[in-house]
């Protein structure tokens, strides 16, 4: 479940500022009017599918293969979930819509929606559930705000067919409702500006290029709630249970601004850097240089913005330590200023 540390609504801080390093540089984007948080039209989130679980062991079945209490899940909570190979490493990061007592819809990037179903399809079995794809059924949408939702993350209401959800702490909020003619194409600006909003809340997502890379705390699923230490097993379980009541947490997401960027050794011009930077791609390993530290990092989510190229990226957390001696020379180095996410590491 969420913690507590995130049920806070930074918008209502004396100290909020859509243009501070907390928020997303695009934060006003998502509005009409940024002074009074006049919302503006839904953003068609399309790069996001939909797998509906149904059946009267539906969430039995879940609970057993996700790293969240699917048993234990209120109805009017959106919580994270991991799927895990068996070294507990993340192929999946889902978001859990409960749909009553049964079943639950589970939202999740259409790139790797087929390979995540069939890794379920394996383990169904004789359960009394089913696995469907209902991508085509239903429209995900983003909107800046909803004053008639609870100010805490994942607070979920269903209105008929309609599910919406507060999808982070500085207000945004995700509608899902069945598909119907008024659809709308997503426009390519609005859809990275919700990318980068979502880097800015420290959100990650399980790419292509990303499944069976991260534990699942190195995303800082812990933090967001997503994984209970007191469910029954699930795949990846031990390894997951390991890392956190053995304090072997080392690596985690953070977010940076990338300012400059050397290859082969040459150090770019600023708007060659950041050029060259755009090419650099979730799962890619670089040299993190912040200050006088050096460590490597491996990239987790990564867009472009107006302020510069933004990314969430997995590396050393605590006081700095060089790691520059260890670092493989065949992998870019990024300068990078280090900027807070809408939640705090643990210590």
């Amino acid at each position: 479940m969420m913690p507590e540390s995130l049920h806070q609504d930074h918008r209502q801080d004396p100290e909020f500022d859509a243009q501070s390093p907390l928020q997303p540089p695009v934060f006003h984007r998502f509005f009409t009017d940024p002074v009074d948080h006049t919302p503006a039209r839904p953003i068609p989130l399309a790069h996001l599918g939909v797998i509906a679980v149904r059946g009267v062991e539906a969430r039995k079945f879940l609970n057993g293969q996700l790293s969240q209490d699917v048993l234990g899940l209120p109805a009017d909570r959106v919580e994270f979930a991991g799927l895990h190979n068996p070294q507990g490493r993340m192929v999946a990061l889902l978001r859990l819509v409960p749909l009553g007592a049964n079943d639950v819809l589970c939202v999740h990037p259409r790139t790797v929606l087929t390979d995540m179903l069939a890794t379920l399809r394996k383990f169904l079995l004789r359960t009394r559930a089913t696995l469907t794809d209902e991508s085509a059924n239903w429209i995900i949408e983003g909107l800046a705000d909803d004053a008639t939702l609870p100010a805490a993350v994942g607070s979920a209401r269903i209105d008929g067919t309609e599910i919406s959800w507060r999808h982070a702490a500085d207000g945004r909020v995700m509608r899902l409702r069945p598909a119907s003619s008024d659809t709308h194409a997503s426009d390519a600006r609005t859809m990275l500006d919700w990318q980068l909003a979502d880097i800015a809340a420290g959100l990650p997502e399980i790419t292509e290029s990303t499944r069976g890379e991260f534990v699942a705390q190195m995303l800082n699923l812990d933090v967001l709630g997503g994984i209970s230490f007191t469910k029954g097993c699930y795949t990846g379980q031990e390894v997951i249970a390991r890392a956190h009541y053995r304090g072997r947490v080392k690596r985690r997401a953070q977010r940076f601004r990338i300012t400059a960027m050397s290859s082969s050794g040459e150090t770019l011009q600023p708007t060659d850097a950041l050029q060259h930077a755009s090419t650099l791609q979730p799962g890619q390993k670089v040299k993190l240089i912040d200050g006088d530290s050096a460590r490597t990092a491996q990239i987790v989510n990564i867009a472009r913005g107006p302020q510069g190229i933004e990314c969430l990226a997995v590396t050393g957390f605590g006081p700095a330590t060089s790691e520059s001696a260890g670092s493989p020379n065949d992998i870019p180095t990024v300068t990078v200023i280090a900027l807070p996410m809408s939640y705090a590491l643990p210590e």
